[in-house]
């Protein structure tokens, strides 16, 4: 019996006990990694730590909902929103078009910003879309806005260590003077434009082009009642400053525009609407010795921007 144990020794392959292990079982897993790799190290704890205080939470998009998508039509139209960087998702050319310059320079806009998808389409196709209006073959589908929420607008100036400086509007019917209000916004420091969900213009292609670029990264946000959120910034601490042409206080008096607060414009007719004005902690006037009786809102919203830009510096 121990001779034939000694015979079975000398064969190849798993042995009792060996647990069978082969060559391959015993090769290594690679390199160590670093300890700021490894899971659970201290210096992955740290390092963790560190990239999260040193990224800054961003606005959050969508949460004051979306726009419907919007089209763009006749060629001035398309190549001159294509000029002004209004976003675009597709660019319809109709078939056999005539290929002029307005065309040329269209397809070239769309062709270098790049992500805009180009469709060839036969004329009652356009006709269809546009409901019959005079295209002139050029398309131009611009896609919905994703609107931040009000909230998000002063959790964003926080977040960056700054008091918010945010301007509402009540009442603004005109893409254009949204626009114009995005552009002062930005050019003063400012963190956001709050915009009724109802009743009021919203970031069409014409605000995006009156905005010269800004709209792409001064977010506005949709309020579904205005009066609510700026009561929701109040108990927030931000001051809630109206501007009326029977204000109490003048523009240049106002201390409050040093800290957090929202300066509320209204319609260049109308004003501020009575439950907006009432809900404001103070109601401002903007002297005007020349005996105009009103501005729009977007020379307005600059004036008071620049005061408190000036007054936080």
């Amino acid at each position: 019996m121990a001779a034939n144990n000694r015979r079975m020794s000398g064969k190849k392959g798993a042995q009792v006990g060996s647990g069978g292990q082969r060559r391959k079982s015993l090769e290594g897993k690679g390199p160590t990694p670093p300890a700021e790799m490894r899971k659970g190290h201290k210096k992955n704890r740290v390092a963790g730590a560190k990239a999260r205080q040193t990224t800054r939470r961003p606005v959050p998009k969508g949460r004051g909902g979306k726009s419907a998508s919007e089209l763009v039509v006749g060629r001035n139209p398309v190549v001159e929103a294509l000029r002004e960087g209004v976003p675009a998702s597709t660019l319809y050319v109709q078939q056999f078009i005539d290929n002029d310059e307005r065309v040329r320079e269209a397809l070239q806009l769309a062709a270098d910003r790049g992500g805009i998808n180009l469709m060839e389409a036969p004329r009652p196709e356009l006709d269809r879309m546009t409901n019959g209006l005079n295209h002139q073959g050029l398309v131009l589908q611009v896609p919905p806005y994703e609107y931040a929420h009000p909230e998000d607008l002063a959790n964003a100036a926080y977040d960056n260590g700054q008091d918010p400086l945010i301007v509402a509007l009540d009442g603004v019917t005109d893409p254009r003077n949204l626009g114009a209000v995005v552009r002062s916004v930005s050019a003063f420091g400012g963190h956001g434009v709050v915009v009724p969900e109802r009743r009021a213009a919203g970031m069409t292609a014409g605000a995006w082009k009156t905005s010269a670029g800004t709209a792409a990264r001064t977010p506005v946000a949709r309020a579904t009642n205005l009066t609510r959120a700026l009561e929701a910034y109040q108990k927030a601490g931000i001051v809630v400053v109206g501007l009326a042409a029977d204000g109490e206080h003048e523009i240049g008096e106002l201390e409050a525009l040093r800290g957090p607060v929202v300066i509320v414009v209204g319609s260049e007719g109308k004003g501020l609407s009575r439950l907006v004005g009432e809900t404001c902690d103070y109601r401002v006037r903007i002297p005007m010795p020349g005996g105009a009786e009103s501005l729009n809102a977007g020379v307005a919203a600059g004036v008071v921007l620049y005061e408190a830009a000036r007054r936080r510096v």
